[in-house]
């Protein structure tokens, strides 16, 4: 008696940064391989993306190894929590399905159940919405930060952060200092920059003589490049 072959199936997880928390990421793994048991489908590779926006497939190693597995013919089924875990951008959504049909891959959701050419039209100009009012909201909220006085983002070298405490007890943000040593350092690449010295050069002195980087490590031709 021939065993029928299981179907092979990949769980995708992926968290933006910007509501939820790296826990989430096991919370969708797990609800999905509940799901695929129930499915009787056999789990063979789970693939995620950790705190990276759903808009650029290009920066989404889960999702492009993904379609390589696809590609090779190793999987049968993607399972994932949303359409919108796996891309929020209708141009990428449209191709990650055109891709995953052409290899005889099917997607699963615990939203929307099985997909179809119908989710992707509908459910990507709805996540293609999204996107335009969160990056409209981003803006203008940038723009309020700015006009108080305060850091629209993340904290810039050459500066420190500033944290005391409000009446209310909460610890304020968007503040900063100089940093005394950092913008010695700032200072010094303008001017050598200015009198001639390429970046390649500049990056080596600072790295001899034991500068940390703005990330901590060394530093390179293009972070010692005045804009």
């Amino acid at each position: 008696m021939t065993r029928a072959v299981p179907v092979r199936a990949v769980i995708y997880a992926r968290y933006s940064s910007d509501h939820q928390r790296e826990a989430s990421i096991a919370d969708q793994v797990r609800l999905c391989r509940e799901r695929a048991v129930s499915e009787g489908y056999e789990v063979v590779e789970v693939f995620s993306d950790y705190a990276i926006s759903g808009g650029h497939l290009k920066s989404r190693p889960g999702m492009l190894a993904v379609m390589d597995a696809a590609r090779a013919g190793a999987i049968d089924v993607l399972i994932a929590e949303a359409l919108d875990r796996i891309s929020r951008d209708q141009e990428d959504m449209a191709a990650i399905f055109k891709r995953l049909h052409h290899a005889d891959v099917s997607i699963l959701t615990l939203s929307e159940g099985p997909i179809n050419e119908l989710h992707i039209g509908l459910k990507g100009t709805m996540n293609a919405l999204f996107l335009k009012d969160l990056a409209d909201k981003t803006r203008r909220g940038q723009r309020g930060r700015v006009e108080a006085g305060k850091i629209p983002g993340g904290n810039s070298y050459g500066y420190r952060m500033i944290r005391t405490l409000k009446d209310d007890g909460t610890v304020t943000t968007g503040e900063r200092a100089i940093d005394d040593e950092q913008a010695a350092v700032v200072r010094r690449i303008f001017a050598e920059y200015a009198a001639g010295s390429t970046p390649r050069r500049i990056a080596s002195s600072l790295n001899a003589e034991g500068h940390p980087s703005p990330r901590g490590g060394v530093w390179n031709a293009s972070m010692s490049t005045p804009d």
